[in-house]
C-alpha cells in the first residue's frame, strides 16, 4: 500500500478557512495550527531512508550487548493476551510481545514513569522522575488545553486557568532540559551508535530534539503524535469518536509525517506502524556489526484509530467497528514487534541484545473501551492502577533467566540503570537518580526490593508507594485514597477512613520526596474530570469516583 503527499488537506483548510472565517477559527483551531505548521515545515513526497552503515565485520573480543527499547503508546494492561484476556476477549493474539516475556522475564509489578505519555517518557529517557527536572505535564498548545478546560465531560466541566498563561511557555520549549543526561547520551559516550524511532514529545526545539540528546539518528515525529494513514486513505479503515473532544483535535490537527535526523518532513509510503517497523529492522541489518541502542516509539495504539483493511479483514469476530479497528492496531503492533525481533535473530544478534518492552502508560478512557485495563481501575491520565501498572518484559539470552516472573515493583525510571549496568557504562554522580539496575535483581544476585518507595505527581494529584502500601492524594476532589495492594491490588476497598495513622505516615514520606522536587517548568492550563470506573463514553452518575487531571 502506497501513499502520496496529502496535498488536498490543506487545500480543503484553505477554502474553508476562507469561506467560514471566524467560526471556522473557533471551531476548529488546531486545524490552524495545522495548517500553520505545514506553511513553516511542508510535507514532501516519501523518498528512501539510507541508514549509516556499521562495520563490514564484527569488532574483535567480547562485543557489549545491544539494547532494544521498545515503547507502545496507551497499551492497556489487557490488549496482550499474555495479560488475562487481551483485547476483543482475546481474539486478537499477541504472540510476538508475549515472546519477550516467554524468552525472558515478566515485570509484574511494572509501573510507569507518570500516567500520561511525554512525562513517563521524559522519566524513561533520563531514569529521573521528570518532577526532578520539572517535566511535569504533556507538552501541548493552549488552544487545545483552553478547549479541554472548556468542555462538558458528562456532568462535570474542565477547568481552564486563565491566571497561569503569564506562566506559559512556548510549546517548543516544552522539553527535557539540555542539562540532563539521556539514555542515549549515556550509550553514546559509551561507543554505542544510537538511533530513536517514532514518537519524540520532549521537546521541538533544536537543543530538546532527538539529535541533540543523544541519538545518532532518528527518524519520526516531534510532535506527540501523527497519523497513521491520510484521513480517509483507501485502504485504510478509521473510527472517529465524535463524542471525544481529544479525538476530534487529533483528526484536525495532526500530520501524516516523519522526518529522518531533524529534516525536511515526508510521507511514508505505508501505514505508520509497519513503517517504523521495517526502518527499524532495516536499520539493525545496517548495524549488525557494531553495539547499538535502539529507541523504537510507535504511537500504536495511541488515538486516532486507524487499521489496515488486511488487519480489520481478519477479525471478522469482531462485530463492534470500533473495536475491530482498535484491535486490529494492536495486530499491527505485534506483528512489527515481531519484525524487529526477527531482525535480531536474522543478523546473529538475538542472544546478545537486551530487549525491554512496556507501553508509556496504561489504556485510554477516551477509547471508550471498557476492559482494556481489566482486571485495573482507572485509566490514562489516572494514577490507579489502570494508569500506571503497564506491561513490562525485558529478555537478554545470554544474560537473564527465560520464562521467569518477578513480583516486586519496578519502574520506567529503571530503564536508565539497567541500560547502564548491561552496556558497562558509569551511572551520573552529579544528580539523584531515582532508577535501579534491575540486572542484580533479576539475575537473583541481589535480595531485597529494588525501591522502598515510588512516587509520582501531576499538579496537586499525588502518589505514593510505599512496599505494599498506595496513596494518593487529590485536590480535585479532595479525597485521599489509601490501598493495601498486597490484599486488594484492584484497589477496591479505600482504607484512609479506617486507616487515619497509615494516611498520617505515608503523607509524611509522600511530602518529603514532594519537597525535593522542580517546579513544573511550565504549568497546566487545563484540567479534566476522569472517572475511574467507565469509559468516556459512558453515562456518569453521581457515585462515580473521579479525578481532576491537570493538562
Amino acid at each position: 500500500m502506497k501513499f502520496v503527499k496529502w496535498g488536498g488537506a490543506v487545500l480543503g483548510l484553505l477554502a474553508l478557512v476562507a469561506v467560514g472565517g471566524v467560526v471556522y477559527v473557533k471551531q476548529h483551531p488546531l486545524a490552524i495550527v495545522k495548517l500553520i505548521n505545514h506553511w513553516r515545515d511542508p510535507i514532501g513526497p516519501n523518498h528512501p531512508v539510507v541508514w549509516q552503515q556499521g562495520p563490514e565485520t564484527p569488532p574483535a573480543g567480547k562485543r557489549p550487548p545491544n539494547i532494544v527499547l521498545i515503547l507502545a503508546d496507551d497499551l492497556g494492561y489487557n490488549d496482550i493476551t499474555l495479560n488475562g484476556g487481551g483485547v476483543a476477549g482475546g481474539v486478537v493474539p499477541t504472540p510476538n510481545i508475549n515472546s519477550i516475556a516467554a524468552d525472558g522475564i515478566d515485570l509484574t509489578q511494572g509501573y510507569a514513569g507518570n500516567a500520561t505519555c511525554a512525562p513517563s517518557r521524559a522519566a524513561i529517557m533520563t531514569g529521573r522522575y521528570a518532577t526532578r527536572f520539572g517535566f511535569e505535564f504533556t507538552p501541548t498548545h493552549p488552544v487545545f488545553e483552553k478547549m479541554i478546560g472548556e468542555f462538558q465531560y458528562g456532568s462535570r466541566k474542565g477547568l481552564y486557568f486563565a491566571d497561569r498563561e503569564k506562566d506559559n511557555i512556548p510549546v517548543a520549549d516544552m522539553g527535557i532540559p539540555r542539562g540532563e543526561v539521556t539514555i542515549g547520551k549515556l550509550l553514546q559516550a559509551q561507543g554505542y551508535h544510537t538511533l530513536m524511532f517514532g514518537k519524540w514529545h520532549l521537546g521541538e526545539k533544536p537543543e530538546m530534539r532527538p539529535q541533540a540528546q543523544g541519538f545518532d539518528e532518528s527518524l519520526g515525529f516531534l510532535l506527540g503524535a501523527s497519523l497513521y494513514a491520510p484521513d480517509g486513505a483507501p485502504g485504510i479503515q478509521q473510527n472517529k469518536q465524535d463524542w471525544d473532544p481529544i479525538d476530534k483535535f487529533l483528526w484536525a490537527a495532526l500530520p501524516f509525517a516523519v522526518s529522518k535526523d531533524g529534516g525536511p518532513r515526508f510521507t511514508p509510503d505505508k501505514y505508520m506502524t509497519d513503517y517504523l517497523g521495517e526502518q527499524a529492522a532495516d536499520a539493525i541489518k545496517a548495524n549488525s556489526n557494531r553495539p547499538f541502542f535502539m529507541y523504537l516509539a510507535f504511537n500504536a495504539p495511541h488515538t486516532p484509530l486507524q487499521a489496515t483493511q488486511e488487519d480489520y479483514d481478519a477479525l471478522p469476530m469482531i462485530k463492534d467497528h470500533e473495536m475491530r479497528v482498535y484491535a486490529a492496531m494492536i495486530r499491527a503492533l505485534d506483528r512489527n514487534v515481531g519484525r524487529v525481533l526477527q531482525a535480531l535473530k536474522d543478523q546473529g544478534l538475538d542472544d546478545n541484545t537486551l530487549v525491554i518492552f512496556t507501553s508509556d502508560d496504561g489504556g485510554a478512557h477516551y477509547i471508550g473501551l471498557p476492559d482494556i485495563n481489566k482486571p485495573y481501575r482507572g485509566w490514562k491520565a489516572t494514577f490507579f492502577e489502570g494508569g500506571i501498572h503497564v506491561p513490562y518484559f525485558m529478555k537478554w539470552p545470554a544474560a537473564l533467566p527465560k520464562a521467569a516472573k518477578y513480583g516486586l515493583p519496578v519502574a520506567h525510571v529503571d530503564i536508565f540503570a539497567t541500560a547502564a549496568g548491561a552496556a558497562g557504562a558509569t551511572m551520573p554522580k552529579d544528580r539523584v537518580m531515582d532508577g535501579v539496575n534491575l540486572l542484580p535483581f533479576l539475575e537473583g544476585k541481589q535480595p531485597g526490593r529494588p525501591h522502598e518507595t515510588l512516587f509520582w505527581r501531576s499538579g496537586d494529584y499525588k502518589v505514593l508507594l510505599a512496599g505494599d502500601w498506595k496513596l494518593q492524594v487529590s485536590e480535585r476532589p479532595k479525597k485521599n485514597w489509601l490501598f493495601n495492594l498486597k490484599d486488594d491490588p484492584t484497589e477496591k476497598k479505600n482504607l484512609a477512613d479506617v486507616d487515619a495513622a497509615k494516611v498520617t505516615e505515608l503523607l509524611g514520606v509522600l511530602q518529603g520526596i514532594d519537597g525535593q522536587q522542580h517546579k513544573p517548568i511550565w504549568p497546566a492550563l487545563a484540567e479534566a474530570p476522569i472517572a475511574i470506573d467507565h469509559p468516556a463514553n459512558s453515562p456518569d452518575s453521581p457515585d462515580d469516583e473521579y479525578i481532576y487531571w491537570a493538562n
